[in-house]
């Protein structure tokens, strides 16, 4: 649905990174994207990402909204304990950069360039 969406509530905007929309699941997913380690912060962002988006852009035949933060690394145990307590579908993970990749995935997958010139020239049509 889009990235950096604006939603403004009582006057007061957010910016989600990522908004998407999946069928299977008929409900609304917002993906933070973190560049370090997990922080309890992240959950009362995404928290408030998902009460905006349930509340206010949530239609009524769909289900919750569901809340992703993605981080560079997150101790498990720590996280499922800081998280049990929240009430809405949210979770979090972890990801690898392309140089952490092995090497036949990344043999496989194009180039950050070849990503860029794919994406321009779909714009353009």
């Amino acid at each position: 649905m889009g990235n950096q969406l604006l939603l403004e509530v009582y006057g007061v905007e957010h910016f989600p990174d990522l908004l998407f929309f999946n069928r299977e699941l008929n409900a609304l997913v917002v993906i933070e994207l973190k560049m370090g380690d997990f922080k309890t912060s992240y959950l009362g962002q995404l928290m408030g990402y998902l009460t905006i988006l349930d509340e206010k852009v949530r239609k009524p035949h769909e289900n919750p909204s569901i809340g992703i933060v993605l981080c560079k690394s997150a101790n498990r145990e720590y996280v499922e304990f800081m998280i049990r307590d929240y009430t809405k579908p949210m979770g979090v993970s972890t990801y690898k950069t392309a140089d952490e990749m092995p090497d036949n995935f990344r043999r496989i997958l194009p180039s950050q360039e070849e990503l860029t010139s794919l994406m321009d020239n779909n714009s353009d049509s």
